[in-house]
């Protein structure tokens, strides 16, 4: 552990970018492999149809820059050959189809930040007593009792069957309050399946089995964005469009949420990576974002594997959410991470000009939270349930009520992104950094896995929605480092009790290449906690060595230079797993430090862009290696239950 030791002042340039003349010329491999910056702004996979002789095959790109307030890169785009091209109100993007050859020498133009192929993208019982979500609810009086009211959590998946029970608000009105489809289908219920069972796990009522199937914020608005077609694929494009409509329709629904169980290949940087952009231009605004890491902690073999976080997981302000396994059982002593549950570091990098690759090595996720056989609503007549009729939970036989089956951290990405709910209706004036900060202070760290299998430990959601509570309320762009965090004198104890068990918090944060643990994280407020920043701002990192710039953070905090095995009670007090110099300095090869894995390649999913396992889609599935569970079925009698 060491102590930040010396003040550095952080600057950086923007540099204007100025336009320059497109031409369209097939360029020759001498050209491709020296052009300045032609490995730095294009992305590996369109460099790879050119450089294989493909570049008169036309493929659908993502042109990013710095600004289009200058007209010509457009007029060379419709001028050049670009058909179909979509532009954005909040973003510098254009999606645009146009040969390979025409797309890397876009990437030569200065006034071009990045070109990337438009990726396809996939859907990546006891869940609200187990979370503590429960003694939330049942803390206060009705008036007062926390379920998520007025807040908006914009769900973008494959659609809301809004026809389903669990949607409805205790006066039978529907709470999916705006819906919308980006997939050209024209429909926005969910022939899929997964996106009302996403849904559901955030917000779903009670009614159904006397609330035994109850999601963490039972009375949030849900804003439904269809980005998944009847098939579960969609596109970066499609994705784009939901995130910029979120942009500029925020506070019109009072979106403070957004839940993207969904990833695709984390190939580019999330410096490059188009909706990694998006996702930081919104939480810059307030918006806190919540993202699955994935489920390829696990070979074909079932050994355990690293680096395979997917995009927009990558992306540091996000909030990146793995799976764990409760085993069906309310205590937590017995949870652990799922075994298909993606491991970081976080492998999507950029490329110098002399060809060379410069990962990214973030450990991620954040923080794990229940996803394993996961029992929540079923859309009527869904793909996934067709395909294997076994996913139906035997709940009910009534349309409209029946329950599915699924696993996978695309479950467990909605349980933290209700509990974030729960935790602006507490504390409206919270930031989406602390909410990053509480939600990792208060996880509980689970004993014998390190921080790039579960970040800070797995989600408490009594422990962060207590915190909430006790943030001030008028915090602002001019409150000083070092000034209290809390309305109270003292700090709370950091322990939650939930079904008798007794559980320690992790009293730290992951900050990209290390951690930070200390009482000042939770007592005083540190400059990164505000709007457009990141909580890993500030962090210094030189010749083996990691220290905190003072004008960041208050002497209170303290940073590590290992990764760590928790022992389940602090998450500076694990033992070392392995040096984070092996992160900062771009080393992370399969090591000897990784004794129970290793890192396989770049973590990138090889093909088109189209990659699986974003869901462990079969009940069966979730019962191998390791991740067997008992839970027990509660069936439903057709009465409403009002009392959740």
């Amino acid at each position: 552990m060491k102590r930040f030791s010396r003040l550095i002042l952080l600057s950086g340039v923007l540099s204007l970018l100025f336009s320059a003349l497109f031409v369209i010329h097939p360029p020759t491999r001498a050209e491709q492999n020296s052009a300045p910056g032609f490995h730095r702004k294009l992305s590996k996979d369109i460099a790879k149809k050119v450089q294989d002789g493909r570049g008169t095959d036309f493929v659908r790109v993502i042109v990013q820059s710095a600004s289009w307030a200058d007209l010509s890169l457009d007029s060379t785009l419709e001028t050049n050959g670009g058909t179909n091209i979509r532009k954005f109100r909040n973003f510098p993007v254009r999606v645009v189809t146009l040969t390979a050859t025409a797309a890397a020498n876009l990437a030569e133009r200065n006034d071009v930040s990045y070109v990337s192929l438009n990726r396809d993208v996939l859907a990546l019982g006891h869940l609200s007593r187990t979370t503590g979500a429960d003694q939330i609810r049942n803390s206060g009086s009705n008036d007062t009792r926390l379920d998520g009211s007025g807040v908006g959590i914009a769900v973008i998946d494959s659609g809301i069957d809004t026809a389903h029970t669990a949607f409805l608000d205790k006066t039978n009105q529907v709470r999916v309050v705006y819906s919308e489809d980006f997939t050209g289908e024209g429909r926005t219920d969910d022939p899929y399946g997964h996106g009302t069972h996403v849904a559901a796990l955030a917000a779903g009522n009670g009614r159904i089995s006397s609330g035994e199937y109850l999601g963490i914020a039972p009375n949030a608005n849900l804003i439904n964005l269809r980005v998944l077609n009847a098939d579960g694929v969609g596109t970066t494009a499609w994705v784009l469009r939901a995130l910029d409509w979120v942009a500029s329709n925020r506070g019109v629904y009072n979106i403070r949420v957004v839940n993207m169980s969904l990833g695709m290949p984390a190939i580019d940087s999330y410096r490059n990576d188009p909706i990694c952009r998006a996702v930081r231009e919104l939480v810059d605004v307030g918006v806190v974002v919540f993202a699955a890491a994935g489920n390829n902690g696990k070979d074909a073999d079932g050994n355990k594997v690293y680096g395979h976080i997917h995009s927009p997981g990558n992306e540091p302000s996000a909030i990146t959410v793995g799976a764990s396994n409760t085993f069906g059982t309310d205590e937590r002593t017995d949870d652990g991470v799922a075994t298909y549950s993606s491991r970081g570091p976080t492998r999507s990098f950029s490329t110098d000009d002399d060809g060379v690759r410069h990962y990214d090595n973030l450990i991620k996720p954040d923080l794990v939270a229940p996803g394993n056989r996961l029992i929540e609503a079923e859309s009527d007549g869904n793909l996934l349930v067709t395909q294997t009729p076994s996913l139906d939970a035997g709940v009910s036989s009534r349309e409209n009520r029946r329950m599915m089956y699924l696993s996978g951290s695309s479950m467990a990405t909605p349980v933290a992104a209700g509990t974030a709910a729960l935790m602006l209706q507490a504390n409206p004036s919270l930031t989406p950094n602390l909410i990053k900060l509480l939600l990792m202070y208060s996880a509980q760290p689970l004993a014998g896995f390190n921080m790039l299998e579960q970040g800070a430990g797995q989600l408490n959601t009594v422990g962060a929605v207590q915190l909430s509570e006790l943030i001030r309320t008028d915090l602002s762009a001019t409150t000083t480092i070092g000034s209290p965090l809390l309305t109270v004198d003292n700090s709370p104890t950091p322990e939650t009790t939930i079904s008798d068990r007794t559980f320690t918090w992790s009293r730290g944060i992951v900050l990209n290449h290390t951690y930070a643990t200390g009482i000042d994280l939770i007592t005083k407020f540190q400059m990164n906690y505000g709007l457009g920043a990141l909580l890993s701002d500030g962090v210094i990192t030189g010749d083996a060595t990691v220290s905190l710039d003072p004008s960041f953070f208050s002497e209170g905090v303290i940073t590590g230079d290992q990764i760590l095995v928790s022992n389940g009670v602090i998450t500076g007090d694990g033992a070392p797993f392995l040096d984070i110099n092996l992160l900062v300095h771009d080393l992370l090869v399969e090591s000897s430090f990784l004794s129970d894995g290793v890192i396989t390649g770049d973590g990138v999913i090889t093909g088109d862009g189209v990659i699986t396992g974003d869901m462990v889609a079969t009940a069966q599935a979730a019962m191998v290696g390791g991740d067997a569970c008992s839970a027990s079925i509660t069936p439903d009698d057709g009465t409403d239950c009002l009392s959740y």
